[in-house]
């Protein structure tokens, strides 16, 4: 891949397969530092059941959202409005959508090591410019990169089984 292609680390807005990650503290090299984004989940947008290694904390600025996360017998899904935190420890598979007709928009901090996969991985963008679909070359990326990174990506059918739709 050729490095026009690919986000530098100085994107600060990245689209991630539909919704948008703003870094507001770039990932450091070292592990032992954390990254703070911005995200935004646009109205009728999901982001697919996965889990990573790596820990994240949400606080919803605006808009509402739903948080799934996969217990033992099942899925809880939460519905957080503006004000409300969440913490996702590292391995919980989890999901989010946003069935309203507004952004949510969400303060996260996690790992460095996740912020360099969102980099790795995004495309940048303006932040005043709507997301295009992911072409079938973005989706292999992230895939590729997922692997690398050992996150769990659920399958289309595990998906469709709590209501979120993948890409066609």
């Amino acid at each position: 891949m050729k490095s026009a292609d690919r986000p530098n680390k100085e994107s600060r807005v990245l689209d991630v397969l539909g919704p948008t990650v703003e870094f507001l503290v770039l990932p450091s090299e070292d592990d032992a530092c954390y990254c703070v984004l911005k995200g935004t989940i646009p109205p009728g947008v999901s982001v697919p059941l996965h889990s990573h290694p790596d820990d994240e904390s949400f606080f919803l600025v605006s808009g509402r959202v739903q948080a799934l996360e996969q217990r033992n017998d099942g899925f809880e899904c939460t519905n957080m409005n503006a004000g409300d935190f969440r913490h996702v420890p590292q391995g919980v598979r989890h999901a989010w959508k946003n069935q309203s007709n507004e952004p949510a928009i969400a303060i996260i901090v996690t790992t460095a090591r996740l912020g360099r996969f969102f980099q790795e991985i995004g495309r940048p963008v303006s932040p005043d410019v709507s997301p295009q679909a992911p072409s079938p070359t973005d989706v292999q990326r992230f895939v590729d990169a997922a692997a690398r990174y050992h996150h769990w990506l659920a399958s289309p059918d595990e998906n469709a089984a709590i209501g979120i739709k993948l890409f066609a």
